[in-house]
């Protein structure tokens, strides 16, 4: 996956970095992912997931795409159910710490219907993060001595120059694609997120288009009265999204927390039945709802209040 540094540089001067309107509805943003596409998604976990991308994703039924994030959470499900992709790069892969492994990765994995490459989690931050910089690779400690050292392909040791110590040498990702959510962006692509930036910064970067979902979208000069809260500058994004709750069931920090009532119903559809429960899911809460409203709805006010009400709470004196 690692591409000359030129070819990464055509890319980037050939991209649109006037400022500009980019907003469009969820279906026009998905459109811009192709069959084949490697898709990087922000967050961690089942935090600030763009659960509303990837539910739009599978809608549309893309095809063949490599999906990589620092740890992947139960949409990861329901990428490999719904036929998505076949290769998911990761740190860990678990609908929770509470639930344990997932039965579905477990499934494909062992099945060999799938490729589950596990980096460590430092190692996949360092993969975005040279791809951010135009580098081909980066070295470091991370990885070296662990079983997954011979088990992931293209990483290599070397000797320091410096010191003689042994290095590892990991390889850039440079994905395709970025799908990213926040809890506030201008029109023009201003990312301004709060809590924890996971990976984000350096997956925008490195992508060559990169799509942000927002909880609002606020006015430049609300960006131009903090700029020092952007996170990622508008030059890096192309489209730009209005999806309130579009992290549901996952959490968006300081707007709501997790639904777990309903996170812990899927986990034991998916537990118990594997791909049958979790095509059940589907057909229920991704093919059978016609918008992402239709899909909250289905989620239920009280649920959502609830999530809302505790996760407002960290604002709280």
């Amino acid at each position: 996956m690692v591409r000359p540094y030129k070819q990464l540089r055509e890319i980037v001067e050939k991209k649109d970095r006037g400022l500009r309107e980019k907003v469009m509805s969820l279906t026009e943003a998905i459109g811009l992912i192709r069959d084949g596409d490697h898709v990087a998604s922000g967050g961690c976990h089942y935090s600030r997931t763009a659960m509303a991308a990837i539910w739009e994703i599978i809608r549309q039924k893309k095809k063949n795409l490599v999906y990589s994030r620092s740890i992947t959470s139960t949409e990861g499900d329901l990428l490999l159910v719904s036929g998505v992709t076949r290769h998911i790069m990761t740190s860990w892969f678990s609908p929770g710490v509470t639930w344990g492994v997932s039965r579905v990765m477990r499934h494909y994995t062992q099945e060999k219907l799938a490729v589950y490459e596990e980096w460590s989690h430092m190692s996949l931050g360092l993969r975005y993060r040279a791809g951010a910089m135009g580098i081909p690779f980066i070295p470091a400690r991370s990885m070296l001595g662990s079983d997954l050292f011979p088990r992931v392909p293209d990483i290599k040791e070397m000797e320091c120059p410096f010191t003689g110590e042994k290095l590892a040498l990991l390889p850039a990702l440079n994905p395709d694609v970025a799908i990213l959510h926040t809890q506030r962006c201008d029109p023009y692509g201003n990312v301004q997120s709060e809590g924890l930036p996971f990976m984000d910064e350096d997956i925008a970067m490195a992508s060559d288009r990169v799509i942000v979902t927002t909880e609002r979208i606020i006015s430049n000069d609300q960006v131009r009265r903090s700029p020092d809260q952007t996170t990622i500058p508008f030059f890096c994004v192309d489209a730009v999204v209005e999806v309130p709750y579009g992290c549901l069931p996952h959490e968006c920090y300081g707007c709501y927390v997790p639904d777990f009532e309903h996170m812990d119903s899927y986990v034991k559809l998916m537990m118990g039945k594997g791909p049958d429960g979790v095509k059940e899911y589907m057909d229920k809460y991704v093919y059978a709802p016609e918008t992402w409203n239709h899909y909250l709805e289905m989620l239920g006010v009280r649920q959502i209040l609830q999530a809302v009400m505790e996760g407002r709470s960290v604002h709280n004196d």
